[in-house]
């Protein structure tokens, strides 16, 4: 539970830091300021040696020469970030300091990418496979995961989900008992504004193709706390979420809501919502972490109807 509740804090944590050598670095590579970036980690590091903050600083200078379509310099940052995260696990778990998982994940997120974009996607497949087996018991299973399922998932078998404990009154089916049925799953968190907006499409969506087969399921699970963050029991929390199911999500028709940690690790989802559409003989057609809108939904489903 405390890996879960800090891969959903890591981002908040990093916000509420005080000024830092990773706000410094993070603002210069959002300016393309990749030199000064550069200059300003290696200052830090001859002064002071690695630290989770300096970890945090160069795995922003990473992501801003992915986005920058830098792919060689991506990496080479990317496993920098790596090695000295690994010197730093030496002395310290993985997620008793917050800015290490944040600092590894986007590292590997990193190199992966672009592995991908310099077409050796085999070897990003490798290496994420090989990253989500060593980091398994962390937070950061979730997020290489996803990584993991945007390069593979579509066009294999949906991955079984656990629906021993859900929320509402009907027990959800086994993936496997709606073959015959293209089936959307909605994954959604409590505290996440983005699926209260997702709603409406899904919604219309189930409204509008629900009679010609469509299942929508909702997974979700417990995340350590309520409203305001909270700290709660698993049992409050439950019902906590329960609250929000019936205020927000009983409109989406049939729904069933399946409450498990383990189905939003399976599938990556360390985004809300995550959206999968899996056709009629129980293969993943689309994996799409984010929001859509309705209309790019409907044109997604109709082929598998």
């Amino acid at each position: 539970m405390r890996a879960i509740r800090a891969t959903v804090g890591l981002i908040l944590f990093s916000a509420a830091l005080p000024a830092s050598v990773a706000d410094e670095v993070r603002a210069l590579a959002a300016q393309q300021q990749f030199q000064a970036a550069e200059s300003r980690v290696d200052r830090e590091f001859k002064a002071h040696g690695t630290s989770p903050d300096l970890v945090l600083a160069e795995s922003w200078l990473a992501r801003g020469y992915l986005a920058s379509r830098r792919y060689e310099d991506a990496s080479r940052m990317a496993q920098r970030t790596d090695n000295e995260c690994r010197a730093q696990l030496k002395t310290r778990a993985m997620d008793a300091e917050p800015r290490l998982p944040l600092a590894l994940g986007a590292a590997l997120e990193a190199a992966a990418q672009a592995m991908t974009a310099r077409g050796e996607r085999d070897q990003a497949v490798r290496l994420l496979q090989a990253e989500v087996t060593r980091y398994r018991d962390t937070s950061i299973r979730t997020r290489l995961q996803k990584n993991l399922n945007l390069l593979t998932l579509e066009g294999k078998p949906a991955p079984a989900l656990d629906g021993s404990h859900f929320l509402g009154p009907r027990k959800p089916l086994a993936l496997a008992a709606l073959r015959g049925h293209p089936v959307l799953l909605f994954f959604w968190a409590h505290w996440c504004s983005d699926c209260k907006s997702e709603i409406a499409s899904v919604a219309k969506l189930a409204a509008v193709y629900g009679p010609r087969g469509l299942v929508v399921v909702g997974p979700t699970q417990h995340y350590g706390y309520v409203a305001g963050g909270m700290d709660a029991p698993e049992a409050e929390e439950t019902q906590y979420i329960e609250r929000v199911r019936q205020r927000y999500y009983a409109g989406i028709g049939g729904m069933t809501v399946p409450l498990s940690e383990e189905n939003l690790r399976v599938y990556g989802v360390s985004t809300t919502p995550t959206l999968v559409l899996i056709d009629k003989l129980g293969v993943v057609r689309l994996y799409h972490p984010g929001v859509l809108s309705y209309e790019d939904l409907a044109a997604r489903l109709q082929p598998l109807l």
